[in-house]
């Protein structure tokens, strides 16, 4: 199979809807809230009766425009609504208002990971603001479909790529590449098994080399990143084989059984859908102003992107470290405040990255809720850096008792724990004489020409001086004098 799918040539499209983290509704008061007991969140607006009007939110109108923004689109000056019309048990209204010919933003791109670690941008299409539908429940009652409308109106936006996704791997990096962006401007909790964000995947295959598309398939109902990617991927192979087999791809929507990790055909497609698209009449046309513009972008956090370029270009960190610092939005901002306090850059990435981060994986708590404040990390780095201690005792010992000694400095906790860093040249001359006395062999060898033994010699000599001695000083004089023994 892998020698025959080298002939082929994936084409993906995605579309991301997230629904916005609005107190309200898109068109109405009714509350924005996840979990309520089912259809509590509804009122007559949301319930589309007779002689009720729709109200803006201006919430979403921001949140688009923030997300348009970080994604380089160009923003719509003018728009107006429209209704999307269908017929299904938890649309009450019998449509949707959403965007049709004017979406708030156009173009633009995002910044993804191939297969083999590169860049590269992913157009965007579109980003439009449009309304939830509710939600039938299938499997509660043996016989009948239950509908819940809490989610009836709920604010979404709808990100739609261009089809330049060429693997599985490329979707999902996008679609971690959204949910990092919708964290980071506070517009969705970005939660894929609460519903709050949600894709759907469009795939064909072609030989290598054909210009026109394939027949494309949509798939539904993926409720992890990993489970998009599954789902992808079953579907590639599937379509290759049908091809292969001299058969063709039927046009149509397929659901994902992550349970048997394969796709399951769910309606045909052969034509598209006739929403019968026309102006919503109850909505006046928005017009967004170039002053409005820059008030939003001026009030933007700074982006993973940005953050992540800072990090390896200005600060010279790794990758790996950028990566895991901009990945979580709390944890980032965190550090940025660490290094308000401090210069040391790498060294407080790795504090961060190590030591806090397993305390938070032991704890089971997020950063925010994390006791010691930024300066605190600090002033520790700080005390690392000014050789007062080690950096294991740092993380060993000092760090442990920094939730025990809430009221004391870092300095006095490591002074409490007697484990100040002896720079003293006559205390360390003193433990290199002792390590000399009592590993005679070891010495000896050293001298025969093992030099590697400095290494355990120097174990040693942290041993004696129970990792008081500073190793920048202890090290350069036990060769010293191991090699005047020579």
């Amino acid at each position: 199979m892998e020698n025959t799918r080298e002939k082929y040539e994936v084409v993906i499209g995605l579309e991301v809807h997230a629904q916005m983290l609005t107190k309200t509704k898109a068109y109405s008061n009714d509350v924005n809230e996840f979990g309520a007991h089912p259809n509590t969140n509804v009122s007559v607006v949301s319930l589309g009766h007779p002689g009720t009007l729709p109200v803006m939110n201006k919430k979403t109108i921001e949140n688009a425009i923030k997300l348009g923004l970080a994604c380089h689109s160009n923003i719509a000056s003018n728009q107006y609504f429209a209704r999307k019309n269908y017929f299904y048990p938890d649309l009450p209204k019998g449509y949707q208002i959403t965007q049709d010919k004017t979406p708030i933003c156009t173009g633009g791109h995002l910044v993804v990971k191939d297969d083999l670690g590169n860049y590269k941008n992913v157009g965007i299409t579109r980003i439009h603001m449009e309304e939830d539908a509710g939600k039938s429940i299938h499997d509660v009652d043996v016989y009948d479909t239950l509908v819940d409308l809490n989610r009836a109106g709920v604010p979404l936006l709808e990100i739609v790529s261009e089809p330049d996704i060429r693997s599985s791997q490329e979707a999902y990096n996008y679609v971690a590449e959204v949910r990092k962006l919708v964290r980071y401007l506070d517009i969705c909790d970005g939660n894929m098994e609460e519903g709050s964000l949600r894709c759907d995947a469009n795939i064909s295959v072609r030989l290598v080399g054909t210009i026109e598309f394939g027949t494309k398939v949509e798939v539904k109902n993926m409720n992890s990143i990993r489970n998009v990617q599954r789902a992808i991927e079953f579907e590639i192979t599937r379509q290759i084989e049908v091809v292969e087999n001299g058969g063709e791809v039927s046009q149509e929507t397929r659901g994902f059984d992550a349970l048997k990790g394969i796709t399951i055909s769910m309606r045909s497609k052969e034509a598209a859908n006739d929403y019968r698209y026309f102006p919503e009449p109850d909505l006046q046309p928005l017009f967004v102003d170039q002053p409005q513009i820059d008030a939003i972008k001026n009030d933007m956090p700074a982006l993973p992107r940005e953050l992540y370029l800072k990090y390896t270009e200005e600060f010279g960190l790794s990758e790996y470290d950028a990566t895991n610092l901009v990945d979580n939005k709390y944890i980032a901002l965190y550090f940025e405040d660490v290094l308000l306090h401090t210069k040391q850059i790498k060294t407080a990435a790795n504090l961060l990255m190590g030591e806090v981060k397993s305390y938070l994986n032991q704890q089971a708590v997020e950063i925010t809720e994390f006791p010691l404040k930024p300066n605190v990390i600090a002033e520790l780095v700080n005390l690392i850096e000014a050789g007062k201690v080690s950096y294991s005792i740092a993380s060993s010992k000092v760090f442990p008792a920094l939730f025990e000694f809430t009221d004391k400095s870092v300095l006095e906790v490591a002074t409490i724990l007697n484990v100040i860093q002896d720079s003293d040249e006559d205390s360390i001359a003193n433990y290199v004489k002792q390590v000399i006395e009592s590993n005679t062999t070891e010495v000896q060898r050293y001298v025969a020409g093992e030099k590697q033994l400095v290494g355990f010699l120097m174990g040693q000599l942290m041993k004696v001086s129970q990792g008081k001695a500073d190793p920048k000083q202890a090290n350069p004089m036990l060769r010293k004098i191991l090699d005047e023994l020579s």
